[in-house]
């Protein structure tokens, strides 16, 4: 019996992933189209998690001089002979990953690009010892190399910014071949320098570094970057005549970043997992690249692994938890009404249209409320469903995406509750007195300072939960109040309880969506619920003399509130 591959959890390393046996979704037809398309120097936008940089190892194993031509051996390129005799292992390459240089201040940061570029030269180190160099040659070369005591590069500021060029250089000496540049991730320093504030530093230190590299270098055959913002107005790409931009909104080249349907659909049957193809569609499908709909492929790989190791059952947050999303936080708290109301559209399944802008810098990112609607588009948390001339029709993309809007506002709205403890306590006190119009007043108040969830396809159970989380959330302000979500509770799990152990007093909520404002038929629904249940019980085990049960349902920015 075969073997099964390994899911490829965090590889992306193409060598690795083809000689350990892993799961591979074949993306080799980018290499064919990209010789064909070929632009000297081209650039790929892509969110994270993508497979930019498995595609840019992919790229270097295959051209790179000493090519190991098994690797590709079964994959789609393997069938285009002609062009694997021609550009197989016919060239040198300089590869790069600038995702790591996120120093907090500019020599800092300067100091890992020195690195990372003087460890890329080092790999050719070999050609000194085969005496390939001129003495000048040579010369160059060491400076590149040179590290102090302490193992720190030292080549100069004014040999950084030439580094590309020069390495390029001598390559071609050697190999009698113009080089191939890779740079993956190319706008990670501007992102960092722009949050730490020095900004201006390292993005004239791009502009030396690429326009040497790129624009003036006659031993540049091509050139791909990947980023996952286009940032030319930047002007460190200015003056490249051949410069091919290739982003979400592109036909070209669609299917070869992220997963299309058909991929999901082999994955989840070679791991006998197709009977988790809906939750799979739900949760991470959704996004639109050109016209082809795409997952996402960290969420996808990382969902089966925990599939297959019985981690998980129910679909998990994979690519919001990879790292901050601060960008979610930056826009509610800009949102103004008319943004709030479009905010609550998007997470109803909604859509909106706005003009998009693509060549956005790091300066205007958070300037105007219209600039951050193209961020969230850009970065992956919105994504595209028609265009209408200069306007963009935007969707959130799936479920997982929508937690993350649905968690910042929870987390904005939290802390808005907080600064205002004397509405606060008296809301909360009102649960302790049986005063249902007092409740229902205060929450209503609280509802129509928050966003809802419109009455759209999203859904029934997600509304719910969104109102349980704000609800949830007020009352957990409250000091000695033990507040619990879904505890068990008598013959089921009830939404909310709360036990006040010093008075002896408990409290059970059970929330409910009104379908159409159908506060009567919501309540009936929660308080039968809360008897049939049984729900009180859980508190009353616990000490709990005095219970207070409440049905509460809930519609756009209006509650009712009934007594059980």
């Amino acid at each position: 019996m075969a073997m099964t591959a390994g899911l490829p959890m965090g590889i992306e390393n193409f060598k690795e992933m083809r000689t350990r046996g892993y799961y591979y979704v074949d993306k080799t037809g980018l290499i064919r189209d990209l010789i064909k398309n070929m632009g000297k120097v081209n650039l790929f936008t892509r969110p994270r998690r993508f497979g930019k940089t498995l595609n840019m190892s992919m790229l270097k194993y295959f051209f790179e001089t000493g090519c190991d031509g098994m690797l590709f051996e079964g994959l789609e390129i393997a069938g285009e002979k002609e062009l694997c005799e021609k550009y197989m292992g016919k060239f040198p390459v300089i590869s790069v990953s600038l995702k790591g240089v996120s120093g907090r201040n500019f020599d800092e940061a300067k100091g890992m690009l020195r690195t990372l570029i003087g460890k890329e030269a080092l790999r050719f180190q070999f050609l000194m010892q085969e005496g390939s160099f001129l003495e000048a040659e040579s010369k160059r070369y060491a400076a590149l190399v040179r590290v102090n005591d302490e193992g720190e590069f030292t080549m100069s500021d004014g040999l950084l910014k030439d580094s590309l060029l020069m390495l390029s250089q001598i390559l071609q000496k050697h190999y009698g071949q113009q080089a191939i540049i890779l740079i993956d991730e190319y706008d990670v320093p501007l992102d960092k320098a722009y949050h730490y504030g020095y900004y201006d530093d390292m993005s004239e230190l791009l502009k030396a570094l690429f326009g040497q590299g790129l624009k003036s270098n006659d031993s540049l055959y091509f050139a791909v970057l990947t980023g996952c913002l286009r940032v030319s107005k930047e002007s460190i790409f200015t003056g490249l005549n051949n410069f091919k931009v290739y982003t979400v909104k592109d036909v070209r080249y669609n299917e070869y970043f992220g997963f299309t349907d058909q991929e999901v659909r082999e994955m989840l049957g070679y791991y006998g997992l197709m009977e988790h193809y809906d939750a799979v569609k739900e949760w991470y499908d959704g996004y639109r690249f050109g016209d082809l709909g795409i997952y996402c492929p960290w969420d996808v790989v990382n969902y089966c692994g925990d599939l297959r190791d019985g981690n998980a059952v129910k679909p998990q947050n994979y690519w919001v938890n990879t790292s901050s999303n601060d960008i979610i936080r930056t826009f509610v708290d800009k949102a103004n009404s008319a943004t709030r109301s479009e905010i609550e559209c998007l997470i109803g399944g909604g859509s909106i249209t706005k003009e998009i802008y693509q060549e956005l810098t790091y300066r205007d990112l958070d300037s105007r409320i219209d600039n951050l609607w193209s961020i969230l588009f850009t970065a992956g948390y919105l994504t595209q469903r028609g265009n209408d001339g200069d306007r963009t029709e935007l969707v959130i993309p799936n479920r997982e995406i929508r937690t993350v809007f649905i968690r910042q506002i929870r987390e904005w709205f939290d802390g808005e509750t907080a600064k205002d403890s004397g509405m606060l306590k008296r809301f909360c006190m009102a649960f302790l007195e049986n005063n249902t119009a007092a409740i229902e007043e205060g929450f209503t108040s609280y509802l129509k300072k928050t966003i809802s969830i419109r009455d759209t396809s999203v859904k029934k159970e997600r509304k719910e939960n969104f109102y349980h989380g704000i609800l949830l959330g007020i009352l957990g302000h409250m000091d000695g109040w033990n507040v619990r979500s879904n505890a068990e509770a008598g013959d089921g799990y009830s939404d909310i309880t709360v036990e006040l152990e010093d008075k002896d007093t408990g409290i059970v909520i059970e929330m409910k969506y009104a379908e159409n404002a159908g506060f009567e038929k919501a309540c009936s629904e929660a308080a039968k619920q809360i008897r049939e249940k049984n729900y009180e019980q859980a508190l009353l085990d616990d000490g709990m003399k005095t219970i207070y049960k409440y049905g509460i349902a809930c519609y756009k920015k209006r509650c009712r509130v009934v007594s059980v």
